[in-house]
C-alpha cells in the first residue's frame, strides 16, 4: 500500500509589509493567487490531503481555493510551528509524509516538491529540508552542515556566529517530515526566544537531538525558495515567474517577438508556429491553435482561439474563435461570443452574447448583442442590434446570406429570414421574411432655400 502523502500550507500571516487591503497570500502572480499556485502544485504531485491554516482574511482564501483543500484555523499568529500544530486533530498519529510549505512561495515548482519527497523517502529521514545556495545569504536562516555532509543545524541570521554567516546554503521554509515524529516533536517546541513564537525549525534541533536523520534537498534553482513579504519582491517574483512562461511556450514553438512586453498566465495553452506581437496579455484558460498571429495589443481571457487566427488590438473575453477569422484592429468580443470559420471583425466591432456564422463579415463600427447570425452574412457599417428595452434583454436572428445596410437598428426581438435584404438607414421593428427587403425610413424631403433664410436669421 503507498504510503499517504500529506501537505500543510502555512497561509496564516497577515503580511503587514505588503501595505494592503488584500491578504498576503491573495496577491497575485502571473495572473494567480500565490496560495493558488501552491495548491496547484500540490495537485501535480497528488498529494492526498492538503490543509491551509488560515487566519486573516480566512473566508476570502476560502473564496478562492473552494472545497479542493481542507480548512485549519490559526486564530493567534504565535509562529510556524503553532500554525502547523493547527491541523494536529486532522494529521497526528497518521502515518506518512507531510510537506509543509508556506503560502508566499509561488515560484516552486512540483519537480522540486517531488524531488524533495523523494530524497526524503530514500535517506529514510525524520525530516528533509528544502535548501537553496545563495551568492548573498544576508538575512536568511543557515544550513550548516557536519564534516560528513548531513545536516547539523538552521541557525538564523540574527543568531549566527561570524563563521556560520559564510554559509551560502539557506533554508527556504520548505520541509518535508515523517508525520508521526513531526506532531510528536511538536508537543515539545517552546517560545523562549525573542520573538515569544513557536518556531517550525525548533523542530529540527528537536529530532536531532534524538538521534534522528535530517536530510537536506538542495534546489537546482535558488530562485525557486523566494518567499514575498512586499511590494517589491512581488514584482521580482513575477518578472521571474513571466520568464519562465514565456521560455516554455517558446521551447514549445511559439514565437515571442518581445518576451519582456508579452504577459501570458501559467494555464494558457499555445500552439506550435503561432506568433506573439508585443504588447500582449494571454490570461486565465485561454487556448491559442496552431499558425495564429496574435498581437500587437490583444488582450485575451479564458477565450478558445482555434488554429490559423489573425487578432490584432483587440480584447476578447470568454468567447469562441473559430478557424481562419480574421479580429481587429480594436475589436471587443464580451462573454459569450461565438465568432465562426472564416469570420471577419473589423475596426471598433463591439460583439456581446453573439454568435457570427461561418463567413460573415461586421466590418466596422457595429454593435452586436444577444444576437445569432447566420452563413455568409453581411453586417454593414453602423449596424446595432437594439438588444435592451430597460428591463430585459431581447434576441435579435438573422439568417443565412442575408444583407444588412449601413447603419440599420433592429430592435430586438426581431428575426431577418435567409436571402433577406434591410436597406440602409432601416429602423427594422417587424421580422423580415426571407428574400425580402426592408425599408424602414421616412421619404426625404428637401425645403428649397431653407439654409438662406437660416444664415439670414443668425445675422
Amino acid at each position: 500500500m503507498a504510503q499517504q502523502k500529506y501537505a500543510v500550507v502555512l497561509a496564516a500571516g497577515q503580511g503587514t509589509r505588503m501595505k494592503s487591503k488584500l491578504y498576503k497570500v491573495l496577491h497575485p502572480v502571473c495572473g494567480k493567487p500565490m496560495v493558488q499556485h501552491i495548491v496547484d502544485r500540490l495537485g501535480d504531485i497528488l498529494i492526498d490531503e492538503v490543509f491551509v491554516v488560515i487566519g486573516h482574511g480566512a473566508e476570502q482564501v476560502k473564496s478562492q481555493l473552494g472545497s479542493t483543500v481542507q480548512y485549519v484555523h490559526q486564530e493567534q499568529q504565535l509562529g510556524t510551528a503553532h500554525a502547523v500544530m493547527m491541523s494536529s486533530d486532522y494529521l497526528e498519529g497518521k502515518q506518512g509524509t507531510t510537506l509543509v510549505v508556506t503560502g508566499d512561495t509561488p515560484l516552486i515548482t512540483d519537480e522540486t516538491l517531488q524531488r524533495l519527497m523523494e530524497r526524503h523517502n530514500q535517506t529514510g529521514a525524520s525530516a528533509t529540508i528544502l535548501t537553496s545556495i545563495l551568492e548573498d545569504a544576508t538575512g536568511y536562516g543557515r544550513i550548516i552542515r557536519n564534516a560528513d555532509g548531513s545536516v547539523a543545524k538552521i541557525v538564523e541570521h540574527k543568531d549566527a556566529t561570524d563563521e556560520e554567516r559564510t554559509a551560502r546554503e539557506i533554508n527556504t521554509g520548505i520541509f518535508c517530515f515523517d508525520n508521526e515524529k513531526l506532531f510528536q516533536a511538536l508537543k515539545k517546541v517552546d517560545n523562549q526566544n525573542a520573538q515569544g513564537e513557536y518556531y517550525l525549525t525548533d523542530v529540527i534541533e528537536i529530532l536531532k537531538g534524538e538521534g534522528a536523520t535530517i536530510s537536506a534537498y538542495v534546489t537546482e534553482d535558488p530562485q525557486e525558495g523566494m518567499g514575498v513579504n512586499d511590494r517589491v519582491q512581488l514584482s521580482q517574483v513575477e518578472q521571474i515567474m513571466r520568464k519562465r512562461i514565456n521560455e516554455a511556450h517558446m521551447r514549445n514553438g511559439v514565437t515571442i517577438i518581445d518576451p519582456l512586453s508579452t504577459y501570458i498566465e501559467p494555464d494558457v495553452k499555445i500552439g506550435a508556429d503561432t506568433v506573439i506581437q508585443p504588447g500582449c496579455f494571454l490570461r486565465g484558460n485561454t487556448q491559442v491553435g496552431e499558425d495564429c498571429l496574435i498581437g500587437p495589443n490583444a488582450d485575451l481571457a479564458d477565450t478558445t482561439v482555434e488554429d490559423g487566427i489573425t487578432i490584432r488590438y483587440t480584447v476578447v473575453l470568454e468567447s469562441l474563435i473559430r478557424k481562419e477569422a480574421d479580429v481587429g484592429p480594436f475589436a471587443y468580443l464580451r462573454p459569450g461570443c461565438d465568432v465562426g470559420e472564416g469570420v471577419r471583425v473589423g475596426d471598433f466591432v463591439e460583439l456581446k452574447n453573439t454568435r457570427l456564422g461561418n463567413g460573415s463579415k461586421v466590418a466596422h463600427l457595429s454593435y452586436l448583442g444577444d444576437a445569432e447570425i447566420g452563413d455568409d452574412v453581411n453586417i454593414g457599417c453602423g449596424t446595432i442590434t437594439v438588444n435592451f428595452d430597460g428591463k430585459e434583454k431581447h434576441k435579435t436572428i438573422i439568417g443565412n446570406r442575408s444583407f444588412v445596410g449601413c447603419n440599420a437598428n433592429l430592435i430586438a426581438p426581431v428575426t431577418i429570414g435567409d436571402e433577406a435584404y434591410v436597406a440602409a438607414g432601416s429602423t427594422v421593428t417587424k421580422d423580415v421574411p426571407k428574400q425580402a427587403l426592408a425599408i424602414a425610413r421616412e421619404r426625404q424631403t428637401n425645403k428649397e432655400g431653407y439654409a438662406e433664410k437660416f444664415l439670414r436669421k443668425e445675422k
